[in-house]
């Protein structure tokens, strides 16, 4: 299974209550930081919801 890389480039700060806790959700912490999760519909659910505060990249595992 593929795996996407998740980079945090933008503050949350600003934006709605429920797009920070996506980006908790997602693992992610300070600006700058990185998680490795599995691509799935949730996932990419959650990325398209806060895709002006990330940076991602497919991973072939």
């Amino acid at each position: 299974m593929a795996k996407v890389k998740i980079t945090l480039v933008k503050s949350p700060i600003g934006c709605s209550e429920t797009q920070r806790k996506t980006v908790k959700a997602l693992g992610l912490t300070k600006v700058g930081s990185s998680v490795v999760q599995e691509d799935s519909p949730t996932v990419r659910g959650n990325i398209r919801k806060i895709e002006h505060l990330l940076s991602v990249e497919e991973i072939d595992a």
